[in-house]
């Protein structure tokens, strides 16, 4: 991969899943100067590609830009905890369990992608936050030269 692999979150967003419904405004237009960037740009909605979050540089902060994967584990871990999920009425499990969430991010951070995490919460709203990588396993010839390169790299 060549570049050193850092990490950034974003979110908590936590909404109605008809807002999180409303595509349009979690993709930015075609262009940049465009109403639906600038809408896609201000918004806090997740966006639909999750590379996309790189694009939201206001919302990229240095507290959520992490060097070690484990530091952005713990932060979804956080946010996870801070946000629990839905449980059932018969006490079931509605999701897989936070120690496998936790495992599947640590290894697709490790490996250079990304983690999101998205779920109903017991107050019935959606809840939804990401960790990106930068650069990506996938995307980092493609972030080189695009419109959405790594907002804030670690210092």
């Amino acid at each position: 991969m060549g570049a050193k692999v850092h990490f950034h979150g974003y979110g908590p967003w936590i909404g109605s899943r008809d807002a999180y419904g409303v595509e349009s405004q979690r993709r930015p237009g075609r262009d940049p100067s465009d109403m639906q960037t600038r809408e896609f740009l201000s918004s806090r909605l997740p966006p639909i590609q999750v590379r996309h979050w790189l694009m939201r540089r206001e919302q990229t902060a240095r507290e959520r830009t992490w060097t070690r994967s484990l530091d952005a584990i713990a932060w979804l871990r956080s946010v996870y905890e801070e946000n629990p999920p839905f449980i059932r009425d018969d006490s079931g499990q509605a999701y897989i369990s936070l120690e496998a969430k936790v495992a599947a991010a640590l290894d697709a951070l490790s490996r250079g992608s990304d983690a999101v995490w998205v779920y109903y919460t017991k107050a019935a709203t959606l809840a939804s936050f990401s960790v990106v990588s930068c650069p990506h396993r996938i995307f980092s010839e493609i972030e080189k030269t695009s419109v959405i390169p790594c907002p804030l790299p670690p210092t």
